[in-house]
């Protein structure tokens, strides 16, 4: 590979290549990720087992599910200012290392109030998905960066199916050692700690903020360009997004904090089986979000941004149908079965999103990325009052998820995403040919 071909954005994406700044930077970037899915959801699939331990009512259980996604909320629009400023590397290292913090301490809670703080602080973690876009963006032309964002996304987001596998096996094995089950569960976050150090110390030493060098070391002028213009908070393509991403990956997130005590609680399954099963929505991540990514690409070349608008439309309205059929589910096959159909769907969705959204506005990546991601969060927190509530079941609040999804899949649909640009300089054309 020349010199010349390692400082620009690869047109081509090598999953098998860790070749150059952009491969290794690009599996670093999903792997740490991945990583950060074990520390944010950690301790979801351990609910029925903490639930007990510190005597938790469904109300305190609602808050806690939403605790777990409102810190993100704030921390993906500064993240995003931070990627654009400061840099996703630097920016990175430091969020693995303050949020490794109340992922190994929050095994000291010995109240709700405690936990519900704890949890809190734990959901700025979140804010990764921010960094993992932005950089990945970084790093890919346009023609792939759909593609690349979509699999680096999924595999990340492969950390929440794994999770909800691999958690429950680290608290049987603390317990096989003879633990008490109040403090198998507080042991076992140790381990997501330990792993995002690690994975900071791979981020730091390990990638670049750009193909051609980190922010600190390229000539000013690069620097220049990333200056944030706040003018985009005007622009409705980004509100359209965001919304979009509240009810994909907002319900991404949310099925990941309740699935395992749901299947506990209406199915009667153990822990390990609740939390396996919880896991098979997460593992589709390994294709369904690249999925929506490669399809994006391929309809963008074919008919641009507003191919990439309809397509997002059509899987959001699939997800809607699909989460209404799992809150109809009579059986437990039945819930399975429509589980995967709307997953297939929802993660489709994510990966479609952001293979519009690094193209908003170019010069402000990170700032989009931050507030599209945000609304992600929005909607994971808002859903999470439909399962605090006393007098909606899990069930219904399925139900009305379903129907909200397919309502903001009307509302992508009559959005157009044609650049602002592109349509300037049609004008400027039509006005000359005039």
């Amino acid at each position: 590979m020349s010199q010349a071909t390692l400082q620009q954005p690869l047109s081509k994406l090598n999953i098998f290549s860790l070749s150059g700044v952009q491969m290794r930077t690009f599996h670093i970037t999903w792997l740490t990720f991945f990583v950060c899915f074990f520390g944010w959801f950690g301790l979801a699939p351990l609910m029925p087992t903490i639930k007990e331990d510190l005597h938790l009512d469904k109300s305190q259980i609602g808050n806690i599910v939403i605790a777990s996604v409102s810190g993100t909320i704030i921390a993906r629009l500064l993240i995003g200012r931070l990627c654009d400023t400061w840099g996703p590397r630097k920016t990175y290292t430091v969020l693995l290392l303050l949020g490794a913090i109340p992922v190994m301490g929050v095994g000291l809670a010995q109240s709700y109030t405690s936990f519900l703080l704890f949890r809190l602080a734990i959901s700025v973690i979140g804010a990764s998905f921010v960094i993992t876009q932005f950089h990945t963006s970084m790093m890919f032309a346009p023609n792939i960066k759909g593609t690349a964002n979509a699999v680096a996304g999924g595999w990340g987001n492969l950390g929440g199916g794994i999770t909800n596998m691999v958690m429950p096996l680290i608290f049987a094995a603390i317990v096989g050692f003879g633990y008490t089950k109040g403090e198998a569960w507080r042991y076992a976050m140790i381990v997501p700690g330990v792993m995002m150090l690690v994975v900071a110390f791979l981020y730091f030493r390990y990638t670049k903020d750009t193909p051609a060098g980190n922010y600190d070391e390229i000539q000013r002028e690069v620097k220049v360009k990333t200056k944030t213009d706040y003018s985009v908070l005007k622009d409705w393509r980004v509100w359209s997004l965001a919304l979009a991403y509240s009810v994909c990956f907002g319900m991404e997130i949310t099925f990941d904090n309740i699935a395992a005590l749901h299947f506990v609680q209406e199915f009667k399954l153990s822990q390990s089986s609740a939390g396996f099963w919880a896991g098979v929505f997460g593992f589709m991540n390994i294709f369904a979000r690249a999925l929506g990514g490669i399809f994006a690409d391929k309809v963008g070349r074919k008919y641009g941004m507003r191919g990439k608008g309809l397509l997002l439309a059509a899987v959001l309205l699939l997800e809607g149908a699909g989460l209404m059929l799992f809150a109809q589910a009579g059986s437990f096959t039945m819930a399975i079965i429509s589980m995967i159909s709307f997953a297939l769907f929802l993660k489709m969705a994510n990966g479609a999103t952001y293979a519009i959204t690094p193209f908003v506005n170019e010069k402000n990546v990170g700032l989009v990325s931050g507030i599209v991601g945000a609304g992600g969060n929005v909607g994971g927190m808002l859903f999470g009052f439909l399962f605090k509530s006393k007098n909606i079941t899990y069930v219904d609040a399925f139900g009305y998820i379903g129907m909200i999804v397919m309502g903001v899949s009307l509302l992508v649909l009559v959005t157009r995403f044609t650049k602002k640009e592109k349509v300037a300089e049609l004008n400027v054309a039509l006005e000359n040919a005039a």
